[in-house]
């Protein structure tokens, strides 16, 4: 009897490409979905990681939707000029310089870490732009700031021992326990991930500009005012998938989303910080569900 081979799902098509936005050499993924007019959405990558963080979830999703993600200047093959000045603010000035040169005028918008404050800048930006919100341990909510969080994120250069306790971020041994700390099961954690990570922390000037936004990092809880603000304002078609055991920014910051947005769907798993890394298989067709629904 002949055995009918398994169904194989083919992963997509991604394109590597640079484009030069206010002199930064920005380098981007962009799936080829099989439809033109295919939903698209902004992912919008976390601390010490980089677009290759979504590598998985563009091959899984990509034939399907537009997914598109860059690298900020400061991380991944992004190329900034001498004399970047390395804030959050402008983070976003430059990602807004992007969805201008690709002509992005609508889409949802993946917040991941430290693309939250990206993402939010610039919603509140062009909110005319954003068709939704998937929120993956992203914060905007002083609840969502474990101790330690609220203790680092409160160092300034003049606090004693802050200099060292900002560099230790950076070393090989920090990057590793920020992808398997509050995991499970860390075998399901490939390491190339934070292996990577940590190639691009070690370029020259790399930790110069971690340090910068390391100590701007005060200046996004500050705005959650005005992110909370937006959002009952808005109030954006939201999903939100959050790994529950995530040391910095723990399950509350999940539940928080809920008091602008109580409609937003909330999904937690037991995991850490880096979700997709290890739950993927439960992670993706959430979102595809939502696009689906929420895109039209």
């Amino acid at each position: 009897m002949p055995v009918t081979p398994p169904r194989i799902a083919v992963p997509a098509r991604t394109v590597h490409r640079f484009v030069e936005v206010d002199q930064v050499k920005v380098f981007y993924r962009e799936s080829l979905p099989e439809r033109r007019d295919a939903p698209v959405v902004l992912l919008l990558h976390g601390f010490p990681s980089a677009s290759h963080q979504f590598r998985r979830l563009m091959d899984t999703l990509g034939r399907h939707y537009r997914l598109i993600a860059p690298d900020y200047p400061g991380f991944g093959h992004t190329r900034a000029p001498d004399g970047f000045v390395h804030s959050f603010e402008r983070l976003a000035d430059v990602v807004e310089g992007f969805t201008d040169r690709l002509a992005l005028t609508r889409f949802s918008m993946y917040l991941f870490d430290f693309g939250a404050p990206v993402g939010f800048r610039l919603a509140l930006r062009r909110p005319d732009r954003v068709a939704g919100l998937i929120v993956q341990n992203g914060n905007a909510y002083a609840e969502g700031l474990s101790d330690a969080a609220r203790e680092f994120t409160a160092l300034t250069p003049d606090t004693p021992g802050a200099e060292q306790a900002v560099l230790d971020l950076f070393t090989l041994d920090a990057t590793r326990a920020q992808y398997e700390l509050g995991t499970a099961d860390p075998e399901l954690i490939a390491p190339e991930g934070w292996l990577l990570d940590q190639h691009f922390l070690d370029l020259p000037g790399r930790k110069q500009a971690q340090r910068a936004l390391a100590y701007d990092y005060k200046s996004n809880i500050a705005a959650y005012p005005d992110w909370q603000a937006w959002l009952r304002k808005h109030r954006p078609p939201t999903l939100i998938t959050w790994g529950s055991r995530d040391p910095f920014f723990p399950e509350a910051g999940a539940r928080a989303y809920l008091s602008d947005l109580p409609d937003a769907e909330v999904h937690l798993f037991d995991t850490g910080h880096f979700a997709l890394e290890d739950h993927l298989p439960e992670i993706a067709p959430l979102i595809a569900g939502f696009l689906t629904r929420t895109w039209a």
